[in-house]
């Protein structure tokens, strides 16, 4: 009996001791808003941002972050570093985002994923569209503010 007991012990403690989950060395430990860690946007697009999403907030009772980032380590791609962030957000850190965005510059990728509950206001091919007409081309071009400063105002013309 002793022998199984330090058996399953000796299996399970280490698992217990170092067992981490990606999000516990990833993510940020707060966000606000924007949150540019790819820092390209300078502080009064930040500023301006921060004041849209907040009022956007206030009309629309729904939450949009944005996060630039230029690596998405350990993740292989932008879908599961968005839903794992959107997890981290939520249980983690106890903020419920409807929207993120999220973009790389250095990678040449973006992403907007919307919540199941904002369907009624905005589908996800709508999500798409905005992105595709609004956003992409302006980060094409290298205007980020643009594109996320277009993107957003089509956003919440929809779920205000």
């Amino acid at each position: 009996m002793k022998k199984i007991l330090i058996l399953v012990i000796s299996l399970v403690f280490p698992y217990v001791l170092f067992s981490q989950t990606k999000t516990q060395n990833v993510f940020a430990k707060s966000y606000n808003y924007v949150n540019d860690f790819e820092k390209i946007l300078t502080p009064k697009q930040i500023e301006n941002l921060n004041n849209v999403l907040k009022k956007g907030e206030t009309k629309s009772t729904h939450k949009i972050i944005i996060v630039t980032t230029s690596s998405l380590n350990p993740y292989s791609n932008i879908s599961d570093y968005t839903l794992d962030l959107d997890k981290y957000l939520i249980n983690d850190l106890k903020v419920n985002a409807s929207i993120l965005i999220i973009m790389s510059e250095k990678l040449r990728q973006m992403r907007i994923q919307g919540v199941n509950k904002l369907h009624s206001k905005i589908s996800d091919k709508e999500i798409e569209e905005i992105a595709a007409n609004f956003v992409v081309p302006e980060l094409k071009k290298g205007n980020y503010y643009k594109g996320l400063e277009d993107g957003i105002a089509q956003i919440l013309k929809k779920i205000e």
